[in-house]
């Protein structure tokens, strides 16, 4: 071989080990994918963040990551309860389009989120992330339904609600067992002491990410509280003005701040989107300024706390009133995460990730959104600034008001739902009562 030639080929070697070499994935995939942290409170109102004007306790950590990120002062979840709330967030679809949108589930139910469903944790997990949820999963308690063949590797938790713990349901003479805590597909307790589940879950995700490993990882924290009944460990008893209520909000803002704590500590707070969130509005918490609870669709019910951090990418400090919802992160974090989502998954979500990173110029399409009551039928749907409620199965006394009217509001200027301006706007209430036999008519 000509001697000039041997270096060149020597060269033209290395250049294409180099070349192949860039291409292949990293290793450690966290440098080049964010971590993501969704944390999910269980009925907690959207004044019960100090941010969002709570009184009698503070959330200081909920407030300084609102700080890092962006505050949403209207954000929803599709359900104005857990099970259908939980089913939307994890992916990114109305619960009506897989019969999960009416109630919820119980110790005595025997179905759950249909393995048909393509997860957030699936979704994630196909694309490299450890994926974990900790806390409470409520979407089937069946082997078949639990979170490890649902996209989750690892589960720490409840199956549901924690006032399910050894209830007696009478109507159908079944008596529920001693709430069951699971690590993975193992019972580790029977009837844990609840006093201590903040605490627990917080440690156990401090823990997985102290012992996270090579790859980006996805940690659904699903805490218990405030649901009823209220838990706070000694630690919180009584600091707050507010009653246990506020202690146990307390200690869930220290769960926050510890957890970001814990990021900051390993040098990987820079690389996590952290989402903070509720799935419903209060039971016996504050929605205030808005109408309405729990289990109603009144915005109230489910108009939720909204905040979403990622320092370096998401700006700091922007409070903003574009209309999202829960149902936006599935598309949202699969553009982030560079995931791939099937081509004949129909998303209900929105990708909004051009917003978070840019949100002084980008702008978000006005798209409704559609209310379904804790009975599976739909009584509102909005549409910019419009709310119409064609009706009202919760959160109305028809014995004291009669039958309820059909009502339309503006929120930007009625937050509170209390003008009823339907006589005069008859074209926003015919366009948006169009949209909801519309949207009813694909599940005939």
């Amino acid at each position: 071989m000509h001697s000039k030639i041997k270096p060149f080929i020597s060269k033209l070697v290395v250049l294409i080990i180099i070349s192949i070499t860039a291409c292949m994935p990293t290793t450690d995939g966290s440098k080049k994918r964010p971590n993501i942290i969704i944390f999910f409170t269980d009925d907690q109102g959207y004044g019960d963040v100090g941010s969002y004007g709570a009184e009698g306790f503070e959330t200081p950590h909920l407030d300084s990551l609102a700080s890092d990120g962006i505050r949403f002062t209207n954000f929803y979840v599709p359900a104005t309860v857990c099970t259908p709330s939980r089913a939307g967030l994890l992916t990114g679809r109305y619960p009506k389009r897989y019969n999960l949108h009416e109630a919820v589930l119980f110790p005595f139910s025997e179905g759950g989120l249909s393995l048909n469903e393509y997860t957030m944790a699936e979704m994630l997990r196909n694309n490299g992330y450890t994926t974990s949820i900790i806390g409470k999963w409520h979407l089937g308690h069946k082997e078949e339904y639990m979170p490890n063949n649902q996209g989750f590797d690892m589960f720490y938790g409840v199956p549901y609600s924690n006032d399910m713990d050894n209830y007696y349901y009478k109507n159908i003479d079944f008596q529920s067992p001693p709430l069951p805590f699971y690590r993975n597909k193992t019972v580790i307790e029977s009837g844990p002491d609840q006093d201590y589940l903040t605490k627990r879950y917080t440690e156990e995700a401090i823990d997985q990410i102290k012992n996270r490993g090579g790859k980006p990882f996805f940690m659904y924290v699903a805490q218990n509280m405030p649901h009823t009944p209220l838990h706070a460990s000694p630690a919180f008893r009584g600091k707050s003005e507010k009653g246990l209520y506020g202690d146990v909000i307390m200690e869930l803002d220290w769960s926050v701040g510890q957890i970001v704590k814990t990021l900051k500590e390993q040098k990987i707070y820079d690389n996590t989107i952290f989402i903070f969130t509720s799935d419903n509005g209060p039971r016996i918490g504050s929605a205030r300024p808005l109408r309405g609870k729990k289990a109603e669709t009144w915005d109230g019910g489910q108009r939720v706390p909204g905040i979403v951090a990622w320092p370096g990418k998401i700006p700091k400090g922007v409070v903003s009133s574009e209309f999202t919802s829960t149902l936006d992160l599935f598309p949202t974090l699969a553009k982030i995460s560079g995931s791939k989502i099937p081509a004949d998954l129909e998303l209900d979500g929105l990708d909004i990730s051009d917003y978070l990173l840019d949100p002084k110029t980008t702008k978000l399409p006005e798209r409704p959104f559609y209310f379904y009551a804790r009975n599976g039928e739909m009584e509102a749907v909005r549409m910019g600034k419009w709310k119409l409620h064609i009706k009202k199965s919760i959160g109305w006394n028809t014995d004291k008001d009669g039958v309820f009217p059909v009502s339309l509001y503006n929120l930007d200027a009625d937050i509170g739902e209390k003008n009823n301006v339907i006589d005069v706007f008859p074209e926003v209430v015919e366009e948006l009562t169009n949209l909801m036999k519309e949207f009813e008519t694909e599940f005939q």
